[in-house]
């Protein structure tokens, strides 16, 4: 950690040296009509790719599709004080030491979308999305992205720093069948929130948007983690963070029972029956995509746990891509059966000039 900080901090007075700029990174956040939790990132970054408000905003280099290393080798801002705007009202919030802005702010809104602005320093106003969920939402989705919504095909240890440094979202594979199915369900049920739960850190989070947005996902939250060393390890724990995650929405979403989306390499499974097994009532389904074989081998093997054995009462689904978790959801009442799933295209009129 201390040598962290060191970088970091050397990081900064590079910056600074450059004359580079604060600039507030906005993630999707969440909410009820009561609270929102803001998320965001300061970051020191080139006033060059600020530009002018008409022409692409203080986010161009994040909105032309750069690769991920450079939202790494962006020097973030440590204990930024952040001004956020939120339905004619402005709170102050603080980042951690990383730059990363989460914050819960009490605030009444109505249910739907809306914009969240921050400001830090002489920073641009950046607008943040932000999902307001009803109180009488009693169904969500909360999905893992990495061999779930995303093709990876990459062996685990490498696999983190090959989508972080290396590629593109024009590079990333979306699994057949996953954005249709998460549309039917968005569908059936306009009001349901769509989480995405990834180990994946912060800074990859504009890529992420981007992917999901390109291949027809559902827009949503992504909670994410913080990249670095803690004090008793050199990288954050994913399995950690996907397991607090989920008991912090258990914790702000009562009366919501969610559809559990992920994968059998290694430990989705485990990390779901966990939480069924501590909150059975506010688990709707679970559903599990099956890894091909090439795929559980880069993943490091299949989960060993014997999942629906653990979890009496909790329906679970398996099947290798989004259409097969359809039919099986239909069948549990979860989604709407397709009015006409396959239909049969009308023939081309015939004409006697042709």
């Amino acid at each position: 950690m201390k040598i962290d900080d060191a970088w970091l901090g050397f990081q900064r007075r590079l910056a600074l040296r450059r004359g580079h700029v604060q600039t507030v990174i906005p993630y999707t956040g969440y909410g009820t009509t009561k609270w929102v939790r803001v998320l965001a990132r300061v970051v020191l970054t080139d006033p060059r790719d600020s530009g002018p408000v008409e022409d692409s905003g203080p986010l161009k280099p994040l909105k032309e599709g750069i690769r991920g290393w450079r939202n790494f080798t962006s020097a973030p801002v440590r204990d930024a004080v952040v001004q956020v705007q939120i339905n004619g009202s402005t709170h102050t919030v603080k980042a951690d030491h990383g730059g990363v802005i989460d914050a819960r702010i009490d605030v009444e809104l109505t249910p739907g979308w809306h914009t969240v602005r921050l400001k830090s320093g002489d920073s641009r106003l950046a607008d943040a999305p932000m999902r307001v969920v009803d109180d009488s939402v009693d169904f969500g989705v909360v999905s893992d992205i990495d061999d779930t919504v995303m093709v990876t095909a990459l062996p685990r240890p490498f696999l983190a720093a090959w989508n972080t440094f290396v590629v593109d979202e024009h590079a990333r594979t979306p699994t057949p069948g996953m954005a249709v199915l998460y549309e039917r369900i968005t569908r059936s049920m306009p009001s349901a929130p769509v989480l995405y739960l990834s180990t994946g850190a912060w800074n990859v989070a504009p890529a992420l948007t981007r992917f999901l947005s390109r291949n027809l996902y559902p827009a949503g939250p992504k909670l994410l983690t913080d990249w670095g060393p803690t004090r008793d390890r050199w990288f954050r724990s994913g399995q950690d963070h996907k397991r607090t995650s989920l008991e912090r929405l258990a914790e702000e979403f009562p009366s919501v029972k969610w559809l559990l989306v992920g994968d059998d390499g290694q430990h989705d499974e485990a990390i779901y029956a966990e939480f069924a097994q501590r909150h059975p009532d506010r688990v709707r389904a679970i559903a599990i995509r099956q890894l091909s074989a090439s795929e559980a081998v880069l993943a490091g093997g299949r989960s060993k746990t014997n999942a629906a054995a653990l979890t009496p009462g909790i329906d679970w689904v398996y099947a290798p891509d989004g259409a097969g978790m359809s039919k099986q959801l239909e069948k549990l009442g979860i989604i709407a059966p397709d009015p006409d799933p396959d239909p049969v295209p009308e023939p081309y009129p015939h004409r006697e000039d042709s």
